[in-house]
């Protein structure tokens, strides 16, 4: 435990996100919690924590996305019975830490009857007695705010990228692509912060974007790609189909070499040949999600994964102590 690290933080993890709290821990100086996972020949399971945590400041990780084993809403499960067993335990407060939150996508009827799974969610989190709600780059900002009526807090991968993409870019002279209107404050805030880095302009595209039925259309490019290193950033890639046509777009309009940057990937359907195609240089994510859907070489060594376990170790370290979130994300 460092000097500073509180007797009385705790962190679980529930094991398919074993190896991120792994070093969440070793970065706040904490060893793990030790907990117990147990299924049952029906289908059902169990979680409870194998150390007292009555008073204590309990903070459990998982990432609520679909693995090998467990399906989205395995995950979700596990993680909203154990956060009741840790306040039936007398925790005296219980933080989710979800990095990649599941349903956020979801945040508003598109469709007549259409539900609202974003809210659902944060009724699920509420009802089991969650404190406070931790994820990375929700989709909808907004939403995600007004759906829970819990403490939220917000943690950002921009800073992650502009340290990464500083040196990857060198000299050149660089833009910065949102992929379609929606996403044009999160790549502005992106492309501000890489401007103050590299200390010169960095100019600005949006590519249009049009989805209907599930088929993603428009092809219009505005901005001046020509002759720059182009960053396309995103919340996530899903199958990838978002990311390839604007990488091909700004290609087309002459871009030297395009780049992409995403705090989840997800890399389902077409999204391996996406990373693998010669419109993009390089992608890189954060480990919210592994790429554990890529199997080839050639998209492995395309891709580039930052570790985030130091960033929310912090977080949790800074809401422990009564830290600044805001300026641990400043850029």
């Amino acid at each position: 435990m460092r000097p500073e690290t509180p007797v009385d933080l705790m962190l679980f993890a529930l094991e398919a996100e074993r190896e991120l709290g792994e070093r969440m821990a070793a970065a706040l100086g904490i060893g793990l919690g030790r907990h117990e996972e147990r299924e049952f020949e029906d289908g059902e399971h169990k979680a409870r924590p194998l150390e007292n945590v009555r008073g204590r400041d309990v903070y459990v990780v998982c990432s609520l996305f679909a693995d090998t084993r467990y399906s989205v809403n395995d995950k979700l499960v596990r993680l909203l019975f154990f956060l009741g067993a840790l306040k039936d335990a007398a925790a005296q407060r219980v933080t989710a830490v979800v990095p990649y939150l599941c349903y956020a996508r979801k945040d508003r009827k598109s469709k007549s009857r259409d539900p609202v799974s974003t809210r659902y969610v944060a009724r699920l989190f509420e009802a089991m007695g969650a404190d406070r709600m931790v994820t990375m780059d929700v989709h909808n900002l907004a939403a995600y705010q007004n759906a829970f009526r819990i403490p939220t807090e917000h943690l950002e991968a921009r800073k992650l990228f502009v340290d990464r993409f500083a040196g990857l870019v060198g000299d050149a002279e660089v833009a910065v692509v949102s992929p379609d209107v929606g996403g044009i404050k999160r790549a502005d805030a992106f492309r501000e912060g890489l401007q103050a880095r590299v200390g010169r302009a960095v100019g600005a595209a949006v590519m249009e974007k049009r989805r209907s039925a599930g088929v993603v259309s428009g092809d219009m490019l505005a901005g001046d790609v020509r002759g720059r290193s182009v960053i396309i950033v995103d919340d996530i890639i899903s199958s990838g189909t978002t990311l390839g046509r604007t990488a091909h777009a700004c290609r087309d309009a002459g871009a030297v070499r395009v780049y992409g940057a995403a705090s989840h990937g997800l890399f389902v359907g077409t999204a391996e040949q996406v990373v693998t195609d010669a419109a993009l240089a390089k992608l890189v994510v954060t480990g919210t999600v592994p790429p554990f859907r890529l199997q080839s070489p050639d998209a492995l060594g395309r891709l580039e994964v930052i570790d985030v376990a130091p960033l929310l170790a912090e977080a949790v370290y800074r809401m422990h102590s009564g830290g600044s979130i805001v300026d641990m994300l400043a850029v």
